[in-house]
């Protein structure tokens, strides 16, 4: 439970104010802030004069009275009169000196401490239903309407859902319009918010594409680059790589590992283990019943019906194995199952419930805690997944050459691999990580994930890796090779089917279900990211064994540039 103090909800819009948008300047500001519920006289109503004429009035009698003030006071103190002894004019100086400072603090101060309280607001993340039918208008900075709104009929829809009488969420279903509904959510969060989206990109998207798919509620889309890294040979052929990802540097040192495996030769690939899992918990009433499950699920006799049953969820789905762990009178049980070319979660979350209700038959005191018990173990470092494996497991290697190392890594065989014992064995065990034994997977999983449309939380598990690197032909030459054994990928389903995303799955050749061998696509997609990560991994180790990487990252992942008049 969150048990930070909530601030009250600020109010709606009126029905007469909500759908226009008032200028961000000291005349909204202080009539937002010096009405009252019931509404009242304005600080810029003091004169019938134009605002600038009124500030200018008040200005110049606050400092004049002030001046005359002072001069009198100073002339008192020379003759020895008492101060608090005042003639006609004194007392209207006074009376007017107070007068224009209350002008000038309600039209300056309330607008100073309105700044605050808009920007606490911004903050809050919760909002009380206690004061929903409040009739004031929220002191917020508001922005130009968006030019794609042009008819009444969208100028409605936003007070509708400005009101509440129409729940954002649900623009999709009652206009039928993605497009018209993105654009009327965006204009009603700017409107609720009082913060500009500009810079947000809205036009060029199909926001049909996602629904129900990918995002909800979408409001625009984010840019991120896409770098081009390769050729990495691979298995014998050849592959340009996409990456998407705003870090410098790590395209270009791709390239480099790239270029070393392609002058060594090219690096060799396997998929040795392929299965996506997941495990649901159950309780029994003692932990013998518990036990009595466990016993059932271990007996080999039994697997081929559980198959069965399991198979039935989808033409690809194909139970593996089960793997179940006691604890008391719970049971957590992993079911592993191949998925065809779809990474293929909510493939074996079907096959899994299916099982479930046929155990409920021989085991009806089961009470099933939840389908997902973290024993799977998705998005999540863990220990089965490093052993057990999870997705597609792969191990790829390349020998580099001596001349290779000199001439395109820049560094020499001894410094490569004392680095590689001492940073990538040593540290890591001393660091205690699971799955770590890398220098930089993440980096080039991440980027290949976002890239291809894969599920980027699944970076987690997916960037677990074992760097190698020793010495071979009398120390002449190197055998690198990186084992990564849950990488979690498909090339069908979810962000898969996105135009860009697409678009770099079929520059990989690897795009959409293979129709002759099922699964090889998805699996061909798990050895270009184990080849990329052997390829980065070999640049970035090389880097830090010359002394190169500070500088190399001070040239291109640091800029002097002001581009952000130009991005907008």
């Amino acid at each position: 439970m969150d048990s930070r103090r909530r601030s009250p909800k600020p109010p709606r819009p009126t029905a007469v104010n909500a759908g226009t948008h008032p200028r961000n300047d000291k005349a909204s500001s202080s009539s937002s802030g010096g009405e009252g519920r019931g509404g009242g006289a304005k600080a810029s109503d003091a004169l019938p004069l134009p605002l600038y004429l009124t500030n200018a009035v008040f200005f110049t009698l606050f400092f004049s009275v002030a001046y005359y003030l002072l001069h009198r006071w100073r002339d008192k103190i020379r003759t020895s009169t008492p101060l608090h002894v005042v003639n006609l004019s004194e007392l209207a100086a006074i009376l007017s000196l107070i007068a224009s400072f209350i002008y000038l603090l309600g039209f300056f101060g309330i607008d100073f401490v309105q700044s605050f309280i808009s920007r606490a607001s911004h903050y809050d993340d919760a909002w009380d239903d206690d004061d929903a039918d409040d009739d004031v208008i929220v002191p917020a900075k508001f922005v130009d309407a968006d030019p794609a709104l042009c008819s009444e009929e969208d100028e409605e829809i936003i007070q509708a859902v400005l009101n509440g009488d129409v729940p954002s969420y649900s623009l999709e279903s009652k206009l039928g319009d993605c497009k018209r509904a993105a654009v009327i959510r965006r204009e009603w969060l700017q409107r609720t918010t009082g913060r500009s989206l500009q810079g947000l990109p809205l036009e060029g998207f199909d926001y049909g594409s996602i629904l129900g798919q990918c995002c909800e509620s979408p409001v625009g889309y984010v840019q991120i680059p896409v770098g081009i890294a390769g050729p990495l040979l691979l298995d014998g052929f050849e592959y340009m790589v996409p990456m998407a990802t705003t870090e410098g540097c790590l395209v270009a040192s791709m390239n480099r590992g790239c270029k070393a495996i392609l002058l060594s030769g090219g690096a060799d690939s396997r998929v040795y283990r392929d299965g996506m899992t997941r495990a649901p918990v159950v309780k029994f009433a003692s932990a013998v019943r518990a036990c009595d499950l466990l016993c059932y699920l271990e007996n080999r006799a039994n697997f081929d019906t559980l198959a069965v049953v399991f198979n039935r969820s989808s033409r690809f789905a194909r139970l593996q194995s089960i793997f179940p762990s006691l604890s008391g009178m719970t049971l957590h049980v992993r079911f592993n199952c191949t998925t065809g070319d779809a990474m293929g979660m909510n493939m074996v979350s079907k096959g899994v419930q299916n099982v479930l209700d046929y155990l409920q038959n021989d085991f009806p005191d089961m009470e099933v805690i939840g389908i997902s018990g973290n024993f799977c173990s998705d998005k999540k470092s863990a220990a089965v997944n490093w052993i057990l494996g999870r997705g597609k497991s792969v191990v790829c290697e390349a020998v580099i050459k001596e001349e290779v190392i000199k001439e395109v890594l820049k560094t020499n065989v001894s410094k490569l691999v004392q680095l590689q014992q001492n940073k990538i064995f040593v540290g890591t065990a001393m660091a205690g990580t699971v799955g770590g034994y890398n220098a930089h997977a993440s980096n080039i999983v991440s980027a290949i994930f976002i890239a291809t449309g894969q599920d980027p939380a699944q970076n987690v598990e997916s960037s677990h890796c074992l760097t190698n690197i020793v010495s071979i032909n009398d120390g002449k030459d190197i055998h690198a090779s990186i084992t990564m054994p849950c990488i979690e990928v498909g090339t069908i389903g979810g962000g898969t089917q996105l135009a860009s995303q697409s678009a770099c799955l079929n520059m990989l050749g690897v795009k959409g279900a293979s129709q002759g061998s099922p699964g090889s696509n998805s699996r061909r997609l798990a050895t270009i990211i184990a080849g990329s990560v052997l390829a980065g991994e070999l640049s970035l180790l090389s880097a830090m064994a010359a002394g190169d990487m500070v500088k190399s990252h001070m040239k291109y992942n640091r800029s002097s540039k002001d581009i952000s008049n130009a991005a907008s």
